[in-house]
């Protein structure tokens, strides 16, 4: 399996997830197996069931983020020598050319992306759009509605 980047952020909330996992939600459904088992006749047993089923679920979750955070390369954008560069991990201010709103997204891994927190997938449009990039420059980005076109204002390493 390939390395997988997080930046230093994304890899702290996968640990604390993975805690979290182990801790209190698999210890809480072995609670609820063994007390769905008390009621008897399993063969019939909602609760066992579900109960089996979000084991399962958990389980996978444990593996999953193991694997993740085993395979990780972990990337602090503050100490980058990036130049300058929009790089994975550098938050970058743009305009839009064509509305003129300004927006602030930061580059990262997959298990990291959410748009709403302005946190873009590396290997979005937008990001590979960005990568490489210099503030000052103006990134062509490819959407569903067309070519749109952003100016970089500032590139910054947090």
């Amino acid at each position: 399996m390939s390395k997988v980047p997080l930046t230093v952020a994304g890899a702290e909330k996968l640990r604390e997830e993975l805690h979290r996992l182990k801790t209190v939600d698999r210890p809480n459904v072995i609670a609820a197996i063994a007390e769905a088992r008390s009621h008897g006749d399993l063969s019939e047993n909602a609760e066992y069931d579900a109960a089996k089923e979000r084991q399962g679920f958990i389980e996978g979750r444990i593996q999953e983020v193991e694997g993740k955070l085993s395979n990780a390369q972990i990337i602090d954008p503050k100490l980058l020598d990036a130049d300058g560069r929009c790089v994975f991990g550098a938050t970058v201010e743009m305009e839009d050319q064509d509305s003129g709103d300004v927006v602030t997204y930061q580059i990262v891994g997959e298990d990291e992306a959410d748009i709403k927190l302005g946190k873009i997938y590396v290997g979005s449009p937008m990001a590979r759009a960005l990568i490489g990039k210099y503030a000052g420059d103006v990134a062509q980005v490819q959407a569903p509605g067309g070519i749109r076109e952003f100016e970089i204002i500032d590139i910054r390493y947090e």
